[in-house]
């Protein structure tokens, strides 16, 4: 049995003047509607997170050339800008909010730049795109002690399930990062499957939990976005990416062995 590759495209503000803290990893709304103009005109097709998972967790067939479009936080630009280049095309998408940010009575400061409403997320919604979570305040999950860790999950499930009526299947986990402890949290609250990053295609070996995306910014070109979509040198575009997250996999790694000795030591 063939285990077909999947492009997830992981993008953050949709924006055509962010903030220094947004840039890097915004795109223009031209950007944003060229690249959808490429998927269309390539013959690929978008599905949710919750779609991908099921087909993959029951073996149900999917569209010949699946893609996944996700948004990551919440930004105001996702109902600005992106959700009328989606509606025309007739495309779906799953935006991954982190309650905490989101403008409204939960929101807790930290937010990088402008964010959506509640009332912006709740269309999007009626509009075919999935709301998954994306934790409460975005902490780097794989740092937190076991009680902040079930908060974050378990109140972003219950915000979005109070705000928008269904609680969310998928998640992401925020910068990406996630170990054994917090991937079973995530299954354990109650999440049916959750995206990483990885930069790489997504395969159903990876399992339903750390199915990795592509990374889309503010300095990815016409060609490469093609190639992006197409699955063709994703190895040498995020080369650089790899080799420095694998650096800091290592320190983190190190600063939570650490914070467990202390930790034993205090006790």
């Amino acid at each position: 049995m063939t285990d077909p590759r999947v492009p997830i495209l992981m993008y953050h503000a949709v924006a055509a003047e962010p903030n220094d803290a947004t840039r890097a990893l915004s795109v223009t709304p031209r950007a944003f509607a060229e690249q959808m103009a490429v998927v269309a005109d390539r013959g690929l097709t978008p599905v949710t997170t919750a779609r991908l998972a099921a087909a993959w967790r029951g073996g149900r067939p999917l569209p010949a050339r699946p893609v996944l479009i996700t948004f990551d936080d919440g930004y105001e630009g996702v109902h600005r800008h992106a959700l009328p280049v989606l509606a025309r095309h007739g495309f779906p998408a799953t935006l991954f909010v982190s309650t905490g940010w989101l403008r409204g009575p939960y929101d807790t400061g930290g937010a990088l730049d402008t964010m959506l409403g509640w009332d912006q997320v709740r269309e999007l919604a009626a509009a075919g795109v999935e709301i998954g979570g994306h934790s409460h305040t975005h902490p780097q999950l794989d740092q937190v002690p076991a009680g902040d860790l079930r908060h974050e999950l378990v109140r972003c499930r219950e915000i979005v399930a109070d705000q928008v009526g269904t609680a969310p299947l998928s998640f992401a986990y925020p910068y990406g990062y996630s170990d054994r402890r917090v991937r079973a949290a995530v299954r354990e609250t109650g999440y049916a499957q959750a995206l990483a990053v990885g930069n790489g295609l997504a395969r159903r070996a990876q399992g339903p939990y750390a199915l990795r995306r592509v990374t889309v910014r503010r300095r990815t070109g016409a060609e490469e976005f093609a190639r992006l979509v197409e699955g063709r040198g994703i190895g040498r575009v995020f080369a650089r990416d790899r080799a420095l997250t694998q650096g800091y996999a290592v320190v983190r790694r190190a600063r939570r062995l650490g914070g467990r000795v202390l930790a034993d030591a205090g006790r």
